[in-house]
């Protein structure tokens, strides 16, 4: 909790930003310029050490399979280290003074978020990697109230899928437009590559039933009313007549935002299943029939499958005041503002139109690029080998 606290503080108070950075930045340099640079260290993390997927999961594993990489060390950063035991490789405990040792050692850094803390100590020995997470409707970075902190112009490659995402990080996050690399997320080539027989493992690992269609509903988060404490969410739904009126054709799946601490009001059953804990959100994707979501990066993920998604944004006009919204979500879906419109949406569902819907949303944001995880790698290496030739 005390944790939590004060993540929120910095996120909040452009005072404290100011002061958290330019201390510890300044520290960690100088510690910095004692520690000696090992060039096949890499470091992974993925969401601030939350879990082992994502991006940095497809990196890590594609390199584990190259003979020239055969010789790195690999070591992922976790909150809890001890609750994975895969992947096979050193583990270190996030934000501890290992942690930023092991940072300082490494040539390498691959995240979806941030290796440094919202800190600025890497040296510039060190290739820095950030396939971002997602391409979304809701402000990020400096766009949002109280946030003044992002800069990545420290990034060496830094993923983008699409002219709309490359301006938001170049304007809103401080990135370099000579160091984006317009090739999608690595996590992202799995759904490009997906076929039959994949969806199908998909719903069996999933345990779910070969006669019914799937909902996955994944709301996007909402920031803390208790100073951070915690991060709930009170979904504006009642499970039972949910049940009551698709429980023939469907079952639903709920994934909750990583940053949500609590999922209030809802009683899980064999037809409305909580599956926020689940590590692979490709999976989900993949094994669902139809997305709900509001103002969450779910929809650029689900659309490059061309499969049906509605918008249910019960909170449209507080969530854009108080968070921000690059754009106006009805120029793009049929917005939903109530339990009862969405139900009746579900139940007399034109999945052609949708499909078309998600279609032209895909074409919108994303530029396509294949084999995203090859291209991030080659270029990782690459870097490394023209500082080691001084070019």
């Amino acid at each position: 909790m005390m944790r939590n606290t004060i993540e929120y503080l910095l996120k909040h108070n452009i005072f404290l930003q100011k002061a958290y950075q330019t201390v510890l930045s300044a520290f960690f340099r100088l510690i910095g310029i004692f520690i000696r640079t090992d060039d096949r260290l890499i470091l992974f993390s993925a969401f601030n050490g939350k879990n082992y997927n994502d991006s940095p999961k497809a990196v890590y594993e594609y390199m584990k399979m190259l003979p020239e990489c055969a010789s790195f060390r690999f070591v992922w950063a976790f909150e809890h280290p001890n609750q994975f035991p895969k992947p096979d490789c050193e583990k270190v405990k996030t934000d501890t003074w290992k942690y930023f040792i092991t940072a300082l050692k490494a040539k390498y850094w691959v995240t979806n978020v941030n290796i440094g803390r919202g800190l600025h100590f890497k040296k510039k020995a060190t290739v820095y990697l950030n396939t971002w997470h997602g391409t979304g409707p809701k402000k990020g970075g400096n766009a949002v109230n109280g946030r003044k902190d992002y800069n990545f112009s420290d990034i060496d490659i830094l993923c983008c899928d699409g002219e709309y995402l490359k301006e938001i990080m170049i304007r809103d996050f401080g990135a370099s437009e000579e160091n984006i690399l317009m090739c999608g997320r690595p996590r992202e080539d799995e759904l490009y590559h997906a076929t039959p027989e994949k969806v199908r493992s998909c719903r069996e690992k999933l345990n779910l039933p070969p006669d019914k269609k799937v909902i996955l509903y994944a709301p996007t988060w909402r920031d803390s009313k208790n100073g951070g404490k915690s991060y709930p969410l009170d979904l504006p739904i009642h499970p039972e007549l949910w049940e009551k009126e698709l429980k023939d054709d469907y079952i639903v799946l709920i994934r909750a935002h990583s940053l949500v601490t609590d999922l209030m009001k809802i009683n899980y059953t064999s037809f409305i299943r909580n599956v926020s804990a689940h590590p692979d959100i490709n999976d989900l994707y993949l094994a669902s029939d139809l997305l709900i979501s509001d103002y969450s990066s779910a929809f650029t993920d689900y659309s490059i499958l061309s499969k049906p998604m509605l918008c249910f944004a019960y909170d449209y006009a507080s969530f854009d005041r108080e968070r921000g919204l690059y754009f106006d979500l009805r120029d793009h879906f049929d917005v939903l503002f109530t339990e009862d419109e969405l139900l009746q949406k579900i139940k007399n569902l034109d999945s052609g139109r949708e499909r078309e819907i998600a279609e032209k949303y895909r074409n919108h944001f994303i530029r396509r690029q294949d084999n995203a995880t090859q291209q991030c790698v080659r270029r990782l290496l690459e870097l490394s080998q023209r500082q080691k030739s001084g070019e």
